[in-house]
């Protein structure tokens, strides 16, 4: 189904580029290997989160952006990014944690981004697979990085299928959407999701934003492409976000409470950053993180150490612990983003 989405998104591109003046575009090669090992599954690990999980695996893949331009300016968007990735293919209820557990691979293709981005009098809008309007994902990408933002550990979406608009001002930016409510794949079982945020502070210019976020809907319990639960769960949402840049430290606040898959959640995270040197190539980042959700809790705490080793490739050695699972989690990543 996702698939005839995405046709749908390329034809909405091909309108948008007829009658333009002018068309440039950036496409780049993406490749990334993930190694690690994982106390609580006693074995070495090509994942960083989940074997279900989109991210982060071995994988090779491309980003294209295309900008299309006329008279008056820009005039539209089109982003399409996509990947082969290397996953555990195990069928549902496998049991990750037995030492005598056999596992297979196969290749999973992925759709990232692919959404095309109109501007118009009043804001810009975007359709098909983007950032819902909610929390620090919704501008923060941290798509290629070990360390992960509420909505990738569970609490959301950090990309979904829909629709959505936002609007710059001096003092800070609105946005909204209105997606499907299920993450990486598309169903339809009566599940959506609706957003809004509002934030103070222009980060480029104030070198802070504050976010406040709101979301409601009925949607999906998903894991990468694999849809867990088939009935449609409550969500009802507020969230806080707030990040500052100060010399060369990093804060990143992400806080959600509310109710997640029809359960009492309440989430948060805090991600700490030192960029060791004035060219930003060596970067230390903690990130301790908590969540309750319905009688459960747990916390992580995270440590990540990133290496720029040329122009285009990013070493990052990540260490992780995980309580209820009492899983130590040890992570090599290299990141190829190539130009072409």
């Amino acid at each position: 189904m996702y698939k005839t989405l995405l046709a749908g998104v390329m034809g909405l591109a091909l309108l948008a580029r007829a009658g333009a003046a002018e068309a440039d575009y950036l496409l780049f090669f993406e490749a990334q290997g993930v190694a690690g090992y994982s106390s609580e599954v006693r074995r070495p690990i090509t994942y960083s989160q989940n074997p279900d999980a989109e991210m982060q695996k071995s994988s090779v893949g491309f980003d294209y952006l295309h900008r299309i331009s006329g008279e008056a300016g820009d005039v539209a968007t089109i982003a399409l990014q996509g990947r082969l990735a290397l996953t555990e293919d195990n069928p549902p209820g496998t049991d990750y944690g037995s030492r005598d557990n056999r596992h297979t691979y196969a290749l999973e293709p992925q759709i990232y981004n692919a959404f095309v981005k109109v501007k118009t009098p009043l804001s810009y809008l975007w359709v098909g697979h983007n950032r819902p309007a909610f929390g620090l994902s919704s501008y923060f990408d941290s798509h290629g990085q070990i360390l992960r933002t509420l909505a990738i550990q569970g609490f959301g979406y950090d990309r979904d299928w829909g629709a959505g608009l936002y609007r710059d001002f001096s003092w800070g930016d609105v946005s909204a959407s209105v997606t499907t409510g299920t993450g990486m794949p598309v169903h339809f079982k009566g599940n959506y999701m609706t957003a809004a945020r509002v934030s103070y502070g222009v980060q480029s210019r104030d070198n802070y934003n504050l976010g406040f976020s709101l979301g409601y809907g009925n949607t999906l319990d998903t894991m990468g492409y694999r849809l867990r639960d088939p009935e449609p769960r409550l969500m009802r949402l507020a969230g806080v976000d707030l990040t500052v840049l100060r010399d060369n430290l990093e804060h990143r606040f992400d806080l959600y409470a509310g109710r997640w898959l029809d359960q009492d959640t309440l989430a948060m995270s805090y991600r700490f950053g030192i960029n060791l040197d004035q060219e930003g190539r060596f970067k230390i980042e903690a990130q301790p993180s908590y969540w309750k959700f319905g009688e459960e809790y747990d916390y992580e705490a995270a440590l990540c150490f990133s290496s720029l080793l040329t122009a285009d490739l990013t070493l990052r050695l990540g260490y992780s612990y995980g309580h209820n699972k009492d899983d130590h989690r040890f992570l090599l990543q290299l990141y190829y983003y190539l130009p072409i």
